[in-house]
């Protein structure tokens, strides 16, 4: 599998990397969990993508590849979701951290994002504060930041943070055309999530309440020529090898597809007209449009 430089960190990490949303899930048996997050890591996968809001998810890491802690980049985020603690202070993002710590089994955490938290977060709660004292103290790698629109925007030009996560695909290329360029120069790595869009096309009518409905309407909108390409191939490509993206995480429960998204990727990025065909469609149709939160 291919690989990227990350970032300032000197860390390397696959281009494709595992978002673990799914793993969280309480329904998915423990079995279910460790084959799949080991089959990711026997697959190339190096990077795997958790926060403290997946449910079981960082658990399960802990519980199943522990073991295997030199063999993957680990990034987390934080900032809520801890007993007793308000979220997003300086106290929360200290415990979240801690949390993540035992329940991950592992000495460092690579990277750790604030979880998408608005620019008022940023400005006046000190959680940027608290992630720079975390590095200090050895427990993370990266202080990183996880978000889009106004508040990814202020995040890159702080120059507080050597890492961003933000959503990348056909359907959603804000940060595409705004902060990931003006990051990019600075040195700064970028992983992609949303990378296939919430997968908008399983659905023929619009799916009202559905976390897809959004990228559904921007889709249809769009109406891409595909040149015979199947969709996810079409998505995953384009955001894998976006200009400036690290490295593009991807969620799944099934081994099936998890192993067909690697094969998507070591096919390398889309024909250069394909990709051109796509940016233009979108500065076309979605200029205006927003990253999506």
């Amino acid at each position: 599998m291919l690989t990227h430089p990350f970032g300032i960190t000197g860390l390397n990490v696959s281009a494709l990397g595992l978002g673990t949303g799914s793993i969280g899930a309480a329904e998915m048996e423990e079995a279910a969990a460790s084959r799949l997050l080991n089959e990711a890591l026997d697959g190339g996968i190096t990077l795997i993508d958790t926060a403290r809001g997946y449910g079981l998810a960082e658990e399960r890491i802990g519980q199943h590849i522990a073991y295997r802690r030199s063999e993957y980049v680990l990034s987390t985020k934080v900032g809520y979701g801890i007993e007793g603690v308000p979220d997003w202070t300086y106290e929360c993002v200290i415990a979240g951290v801690d949390r993540a710590l035992r329940v991950m089994r592992t000495d460092v955490l690579d990277i750790v994002h604030l979880h998408s938290c608005p620019l008022d977060t940023l400005l006046n709660t000190g959680v940027i504060d608290a992630l720079d004292a975390a590095k200090a103290a050895g427990k993370i790698r990266v202080v990183a930041y996880s978000g889009e629109n106004d508040a990814l925007a202020w995040a890159v030009a702080s120059r507080r943070f050597a890492s961003f996560e933000t959503s990348v695909n056909p359907f959603d290329q804000a940060s595409l055309a705004q902060s990931i360029p003006t990051a990019s120069k600075m040195g700064c790595a970028i992983i992609a999530k949303r990378a296939v869009g919430n997968a908008p096309w399983r659905y023929a009518e619009c799916p009202h309440g559905d976390y897809s409905e959004i990228y559904w309407h921007r889709m249809h909108a769009l109406a891409y020529e595909r040149a015979g390409i199947a969709w996810d191939e079409f998505a995953l490509r384009f955001s894998t090898f976006a200009p400036g993206v690290s490295s593009a995480i991807i969620g799944t429960s099934s081994i099936e597809n998890l192993r067909r998204n690697i094969a998507i990727v070591e096919r390398g990025a889309l024909p250069t007209d394909v990709t051109e065909a796509i940016r233009n469609r979108y500065r076309e149709i979605g200029s205006a449009w927003s990253g999506e939160i």
